[in-house]
Parts: structure tokens; C-alpha cells; sequence
């Protein structure tokens, strides 16, 4: 007879004994336990009522798994990825400002802060590592993911998911080609095994070797099978080759549509409640022979297994409501939004301002007297405040030394920036242009952008302001990338502050007047236009997605962008020097001496690209490998070390299923756009 779990106990057991113990359980489970295992516990109708009168999405965590006659604990759901979806959280800057930081150690902190907040509300899973590859800047969430870069991408998702799991599960998400919005209910994307394996999916493996406890699957289609139901992604790549001991989690609602394939294919839990895997449904398809009984062992061990192991992390004591924004938190999304932004022009040094010089400032535009934090769909905290551009600069500066236009008199706005020394415009996009689509009968919420560029108005407002205001600084507030060419040569200075959380507007204001060095580069191409990106489609059923996109695509055209991957200025500079590239046991070790020549201290981005010449294959003219963020004081000189594993610079091989590593030469890049690239390189023999 086996004992009913002690879920206390659980905080006492070996790794082994937590093994033996969830296998004996699923053992004496009747196949319905079992079942109960593999869907939320809370009915739509539930839910329903939770979001009307328990504070909205995610108002109380979401469980699924609960057995309380073996004393199974559920799984308690919050989302993600600013924060937790959560009344009174801290808002950090959108996921692709963090991208910007290149900032690992932040991000881990930034995790760890989330894990602390998710469990003083109650929840022990996170669904908010968000690692979809940025394929184009059209996507409506692209907000939520990091950037373009698979390297980028899978360093500053496994870093969340390292904070996060000191204290909860964490799941990676959407798994996989969810790179799109309005269709994403029904897009078949189509990739050859190279892409697949070369572009999509590193990212997720880079996660599930830093031992994230879940994956969700995306709602599409891939190569004509939902993700949901797709064996190749579910069981071949993510359970057999990449060893995943977690489990799969679907995306909420409409995340599967057949029960039996879902199952069949590798699905381990239907999220948030059973929709298409009721209990007496799936009995049925195990007593038809359509799954077998083995299916259902494997999904409630991973899930109870899961949720046993992570029973034993965190320090309970920590977890009360007191922890969700205080100041501590408050003070770690501020120091985010000031590594976040990215000083794209800065013509004759107009920046830092001159406090002392600066005596009148002009704020234009709507925007600055908006809270605009991101998408208001699945991932939208609500912070207990947020300070704006306009509220950051009055309190740096004082309310008399700032005069508001929200620019709708476009004469008016030039003839108050005419009239102040500097003026400061912020403009962009908010989640009516773009964010998680979520379309009701009378309102629609969110979607994939209709156009790259500022609206006419926006445009119109720069150009007014900038002929009237030679000191104009343009604040640009977005998901990911912009197209500026209609202005960009007419105004001196441009900031991108993308979403920059509760703390933006005061991480804006120290920026601007110097108390702040940026430092932020960018995790994505901004093009010249739009026609430099890869084909979008925001209505398409059916797409191929290549092998190029972003710095990649262009590089192989011979396209300049308007700004590149890794760009951003800084008020102080850096130089590079002393590339030594060598080979050895199984590495290559490259290193680089980077010295700060200014009068400021500041930080760095060291960026590592290799491209292989002379390949038998196609392959990229360079790719990022790893990168580094330093800090130099005034005249200070580092060595940055990179040791890069030879198997990393494999390809693909759809021919053979395997990966190989070619013996040719290979170029070397490191610096950073904007500072200077060293260009070394190494040869690989023959093994």
C-alpha cells in the first residue's frame, strides 16, 4: 500500500526519493487520477468569474494537477514576462528592453525578484519566459521576447529561468515558429530541418539545458501539424535528443484541438482546464486503443515530479504580500530602464544636457503623458504606479522648468519648443498598435503592427519641432524595431526607450541630463525599410520561414541598416585592441583588450561573431556567438576572454540528422557597431 503524500515532506527528500516516491504514486494511480493530472482544475465558467470579480487575468494563480487523496499539490499558474500578472507588482521594462541591456546577471536578479513576488501571491509556476526569435519587427508581442538573435536570446531566457527557479517553476514559451500574431490561432509555418534547428530552436535548448521545469507549446502550426500535436518538436527533439524531464504545457485554451494526437505527440498538460482532454475523454481513448495507457504514466509523472522537485526550493519566509513593488523591487526596474535604452544619435554631443544651461525644457507629444508600460493582454502588470517621461523630467527638473504640449496643434508645439532651450518629443506605439491579439465583438485589443513607421502625426510633429528647435531629442517608445528615414537626418539626438516600466520616466530624465551613461544596444536591426526585412504577412495561413532574417538577412544582401544589431552610443567611447585568436582542447579561446578612452565611466557590450569561409554549405557571413558587458572607468583597460566550444560552431546536416563541425577557415568579428569591429580568424583541420 502506498502512502499518501506528505507534501511538507517533500522538503526532506533526496532527488532519488522524490523519484521513487512520484513513480509509486503514478503506479497506484487509477488511470482517471492519472488523467486529472494532464489539465487545470479551474473551469471556464471559473475562470470566467475569477477574471470578472478576483482581478482580471491571473487574479488568483490558475492550478491544474491537485489530487488531495494522494496529497498531491496543484501547479498554481501566473504569467508573465514584466513581471507578474498581478494588481501591485513590480513593472519591469518589456522583455525586449532587457534584451537591450545584454545583461545577464540583471536578468537573473530580475528573475529572482519575480520568483519572490510570484510566490507572496500564492503561485509556484511562472509562465513568462518568453524566448520566440524576433523574425520580424511587424510581430505584435514581439515586445515579450529579447530579440532576433538565437545566441542573445537563449543566454538572457535561461538567466530569467535561473532567478526564477530559486523560488518557483518557470516555462518557457511558445514551442516554437511563434513569430506572428493575428493568425497565430491557424498559421502553418513551414521550415526546412536546417532553419528549424539552426534558427528556432537553439534558444529552447539553451533553456532546457539550464533545467527549466516547463515548456508551453505555441498555438500554430508547424510544417502542417499544430505545435500541440506535433511528435517531431514534442518528443523527438524536445524529450528524446534534448533530454527534457519536465513538462509540456499547452498554450491556454485553444493550445490543442485533438485529444488523442495531442497526447500521442508528447503533451503532458492541457492549460487551464480540460477543454479538449476531459477525464472521461481520455479514458476512452486509452480503452479504444487510440492512446496507450503508458502515454498518461509518463504526463502525470513529469508533472507531479516537477512540481515535488521544485516543493524544495525557496526560503518561505520570504513570501508575503509586502514583497510585490517594494522599494528594493522598484529600485531594480529603475536600474533596468537605465541599462535598457539605447542612444541611437547624438549629432555634436548634444547629449548629456546641461542642467545648468538647460533651463527651459519642452516635452512633447502624447506619449509623455502616458502611462504605456506594453500590451495589455496575458502579460500586463499593473504596477502600483508609473512615472512618465513628462512626471521623470518635472521631478528632475522642476514643474516650472517644464512646459507640456501634447502636440496636437502641430504651430503650437513649435512655437512652445521654440521657445525653451531643448526640446525633448516622445513618440511611438502603445498596445492599440500592437501586442497580444485579442479580438471581442465590438473592441479588438492589440495585433501584429500595420506599418514599421511613427504615425504621419508623429512624423509631422518632428519635423515641425526640429525646424523651430535645433536642440530636439527624440524619445521613441516601442516593441522592437522602427523605421525613421522620414526624419531621422533632420533631428540630432534619439533615444530608444522601447517599454521602460514603472520607472521609465525617471531613467529617462537622469539619461538626458547625464546622471545615467547609456549603455544600451540594440537586439535588433533597425532597418532603412521595411522591404529589408523578411516577408510579413499579418493575415497569412500558411508561411515559409528562411533561413535569413534580421542583421543576417542583411548582411547577406549587402543592405546597411539605419541602425544595427549591437548598436549604441554612449557619452563616453571605447576602443579595441590586442585580438588573440587560438585553438585549444575542443575551444576557441579569443581575446580582446577593451579601454575606455573618455571622461566617463561606462559600460560596454562586447559582442563575438564567427563566419565560416570557404564552406561546403550556406552559412551566415557572421553570426553572434557570446557577448559580454564590462565596466570601465575613465582610461581603464580590460581583457575580455571568450571560450567558444569547436561543437558550437557546427551546421545542421538535415542529409545525416546530425550536427558537423566543418574543417575550414573561420572569420573572427569582436567589438561592438559603433565602437569598431577586430577582425581575426582560426583554421579547424581534419579530426
Amino acid at each position: 500500500m502506498i502512502e499518501k503524500l506528505i507534501w511538507n515532506d517533500v522538503k526532506k527528500m533526496s532527488d532519488e526519493q522524490i523519484q521513487s516516491k512520484a513513480e509509486a504514486i503514478v503506479t497506484a494511480m487509477t488511470m482517471a487520477e492519472k488523467a486529472n493530472q494532464m489539465a487545470g482544475d479551474m473551469s471556464m465558467l471559473a475562470m470566467g468569474w475569477t477574471m470578472a470579480f478576483k482581478g482580471g487575468y491571473c487574479g488568483v494563480p490558475y492550478p491544474a494537477g491537485e489530487d488531495q487523496g494522494w496529497g498531491v499539490e496543484p501547479l498554481r499558474f501566473v504569467d508573465g514576462p514584466r513581471g507578474i500578472v498581478k494588481d501591485q507588482a513590480t513593472c519591469f521594462p518589456v522583455s525586449m528592453a532587457r534584451g537591450a541591456s545584454f545583461d545577464i546577471e540583471l536578468e537573473e536578479r530580475i528573475g529572482d525578484v519575480i520568483g519572490i513576488e510570484g510566490r507572496s501571491v500564492g503561485a509556484n509556476y511562472f509562465g513568462g519566459v518568453c524566448i520566440n526569435l524576433l523574425r520580424h519587427p511587424a510581430w505584435g508581442r514581439a515586445q515579450e521576447t529579447y530579440g532576433e538573435d538565437p545566441v542573445h536570446l537563449g543566454a538572457m531566457g535561461a538567466a530569467l529561468t535561473r532567478g526564477v527557479q530559486k523560488h518557483m517553476m518557470a516555462c518557457a514559451k511558445h514551442y516554437a515558429l511563434n513569430s506572428m500574431e493575428n493568425m497565430r490561432f491557424k498559421v502553418d509555418v513551414s521550415v526546412d530541418g536546417r532553419t528549424l534547428r539552426e534558427v528556432y530552436l537553439p534558444h529552447f535548448k539553451r533553456c532546457v539545458d539550464e533545467g527549466v521545469a516547463s515548456i508551453m507549446n505555441a498555438y500554430n502550426q508547424v510544417n502542417g501539424e499544430y505545435c500541440g500535436e506535433n511528435y517531431h518538436l514534442l518528443t523527438e527533439i524536445l524529450k528524446e535528443e534534448w533530454g527534457f524531464d519536465g513538462f509540456v504545457i499547452t498554450d491556454f485554451i485553444w493550445g490543442v484541438y485533438d485529444a488523442a494526437k495531442g497526447i500521442n505527440a508528447g503533451l503532458d498538460v492541457e492549460m487551464p482546464t480540460h477543454k479538449t482532454m476531459p477525464v472521461k475523454k481520455i479514458l476512452k481513448l486509452v480503452n479504444e486503443g487510440k492512446v496507450d495507457e503508458s502515454k498518461l504514466d509518463e504526463a502525470a509523472y513529469r508533472h507531479i515530479v516537477t512540481k515535488m522537485r521544485f516543493a524544495k526550493v525557496g526560503s518561505p519566509e520570504l513570501y508575503h504580500p509586502e514583497q510585490l513593488a517594494k522599494p528594493e523591487h522598484r529600485a531594480l526596474a529603475l536600474e533596468t530602464a537605465e541599462k535598457s535604452m539605447v542612444l541611437l544619435r547624438n549629432q555634436g554631443d548634444l547629449l548629456p544636457l546641461d542642467q545648468t544651461a538647460t533651463r527651459k525644457i519642452a516635452v512633447l507629444g502624447k506619449l509623455a503623458d502616458t502611462e504605456n508600460t506594453g500590451d495589455h493582454g496575458s502579460s500586463n502588470v499593473k504596477p502600483p504606479y508609473v512615472i512618465t517621461p513628462l512626471q521623470g523630467l518635472q521631478k528632475f527638473l522642476g514643474e516650472n522648468n517644464v512646459v507640456y504640449d501634447e502636440g496636437k496643434n502641430l504651430v503650437s508645439a513649435a512655437d512652445t519648443a521654440g521657445s525653451c532651450d531643448a526640446a525633448v518629443i516622445v513618440v511611438g506605439n502603445t498596445h492599440k498598435e500592437e501586442g497580444e491579439f485579442i479580438s471581442q465583438v465590438y473592441w479588438k485589443v492589440g495585433g501584429d503592427r500595420d506599418s514599421l513607421e511613427l504615425s504621419p502625426h508623429d512624423e509631422a510633429m518632428i519635423l515641425a519641432v526640429a525646424e523651430k528647435q535645433p536642440n530636439t531629442i527624440v524619445v521613441m517608445e516601442s516593441g522592437s524595431a522602427l523605421v525613421t528615414e522620414n526624419w531621422r537626418e533632420k533631428v540630432p539626438a534619439m533615444i530608444m526607450a522601447w517599454y521602460p516600466g514603472m520607472e521609465g520616466g525617471t531613467a529617462l530624465a537622469k539619461l538626458l541630463f547625464g546622471e545615467v551613461n547609456p549603455s544600451g544596444k540594440l537586439p535588433c536591426t533597425f532597418a532603412k525599410s521595411a522591404d529589408d526585412y523578411p516577408y510579413f504577412d499579418k493575415n497569412a495561413e500558411e508561411i515559409e520561414y528562411g533561413y535569413y532574417h534580421g542583421y543576417r538577412l542583411l548582411d547577406k544582401n549587402g543592405i546597411e541598416p539605419a541602425f544595427p544589431f549591437g548598436f549604441g552610443l554612449s557619452y563616453t567611447s571605447f576602443t579595441y585592441d590586442q585580438l588573440k585568436v587560438k585553438v585549444e582542447n575542443e575551444n576557441v579561446v579569443v581575446q580582446v583588450d577593451v579601454t575606455n578612452t573618455g571622461k566617463r565611466k561606462g559600460d560596454e557590450v562586447v559582442q563575438y561573431y564567427t563566419g565560416a569561409k570557404h564552406s561546403r554549405v550556406e552559412r551566415f557571413e557572421k553570426e553572434l556567438k557570446d557577448f559580454q558587458r564590462v565596466s570601465l572607468d575613465p582610461g581603464e583597460t580590460k581583457t575580455v576572454t571568450f571560450t567558444l566550444p569547436i561543437a558550437n560552431l557546427a551546421y545542421y546536416d538535415v542529409d545525416t540528422s546530425s550536427w558537423q563541425v566543418e574543417a575550414t577557415d573561420y572569420r573572427v568579428l569582436v567589438g561592438a557597431p559603433g565602437s569598431g569591429l577586430l577582425s581575426g580568424s582560426f583554421t579547424l583541420g581534419e579530426s
